[in-house]
């Protein structure tokens, strides 16, 4: 499957700021799965932009734009082919994953994924929902296990735009029992985590066919959780939807948590208060198409973040809660 992928975000500040600095994470990751056939990235005003890959192997773009300004704005656009990723079908996964996971989990490789991170701490309350699986027994497979986790976190927790912030920490949706795609991953990391799992955080796009009943949005990046199979390697499951991952997911960048793999982050100078709208259109095709159509951020619904950000002399910008 091919899909095109146009991404805008939008800063606007009260007052003209200068020296802004920012990190760029959208170009689709390269992979066995999944090949970005294409990329681009401009914004305004213009700047000349770098790139790199971090630790995580995600392609990061930077640049700095030192001039006056009271908006921002990054467009990208790519063109992605993605196959079908590995998972057991029923009746593969058995109870003797859990002696090779234990073998594969003491490599260095895993030793991140297996953690507690930034946003996912191992939390009285985290051990206290985990052990509603008996996440520590291993009295089922791995994969029965995730498949559980994932359709709990589903059916138990609402889908709500405004229960939690882009910095809530995992537990705070089992506080208010809603969020959203980003808390979900949180929390599922954190209970495959405690189980033994190695689990790492996924940021990308999902592509809504006409009756998946998704219950994420359209409009904004998504996220999910990839959890280590021995045998299958990094198998999706994105608890926001009960899917587990096949190839209506567009993998943008990897990590421990939300901290590794923000879209968007920088700071600026100056006494400016910022607000921040973005944009999504993700298209599929099933061959690819001849060029991709210029981007109509003009036609676009804008997903806005919770508000103004305080005024101060360097201010941290960070991406949209992901949806």
């Amino acid at each position: 499957m091919y899909y095109t992928i146009h991404h805008l975000t939008q800063y606007r500040y009260s007052e003209p700021i200068t020296e802004n600095v920012m990190e760029v994470r959208k170009q689709p990751l390269s992979d066995a799965i999944q090949t970005c056939l294409s990329f681009s990235l401009t914004t305004l005003p213009q700047a000349e932009i770098h790139d790199y890959i971090d630790g995580w192997q995600n392609r990061v773009h930077h640049f700095s734009i030192v001039r006056p300004h009271k908006r921002l704005e990054i467009v990208s656009q790519a063109l992605v082919q993605v196959g079908e990723q590995p998972h057991p079908a029923p009746g593969e996964a058995t109870l003797a994953l859990w002696p090779a996971l234990q073998t594969e989990g003491r490599s260095l490789a895993m030793w991140d994924y297996l953690r507690p991170s930034h946003y996912v701490q191992f939390t009285p309350a985290m051990r206290t929902f985990a052990a509603e699986f008996h996440a520590t027994t291993h009295e089922v497979d791995p994969f029965t296990l995730l498949s559980h986790i994932q359709e709990a976190i589903y059916t138990r927790f609402e889908y709500e735009q405004d229960a939690t912030r882009f910095d809530s920490p995992a537990e705070h949706v089992l506080e208010t029992g809603a969020g959203v795609c980003q808390d979900f991953t949180h929390l599922m990391i954190g209970v495959a985590r405690l189980a033994g799992i190695p689990a790492r955080y996924v940021s990308g796009y999902l592509f809504h066919r006409e009756g998946a009943h998704d219950r994420s949005t359209d409009d904004a990046s998504h996220a999910w959780v990839e959890a280590w199979l021995p045998g299958w390697g990094w198998v999706g499951f994105d608890p926001t939807n009960n899917l587990v991952v096949k190839r209506r997911h567009i993998r943008v960048a990897i990590g421990r948590d939300y901290a590794d793999v923000t879209p968007t982050r920088g700071v600026f100078t100056g006494q400016a208060t910022s607000s921040l709208k973005v944009a999504v259109k993700v298209l599929a095709a099933e061959a690819p198409p001849t060029h991709l159509p210029a981007p109509t951020p003009s036609t676009w619904a804008m997903a806005e973040d919770e508000g103004e950000s305080d005024a101060t002399a360097v201010l941290l910008q960070q991406q949209q809660q992901q949806q």
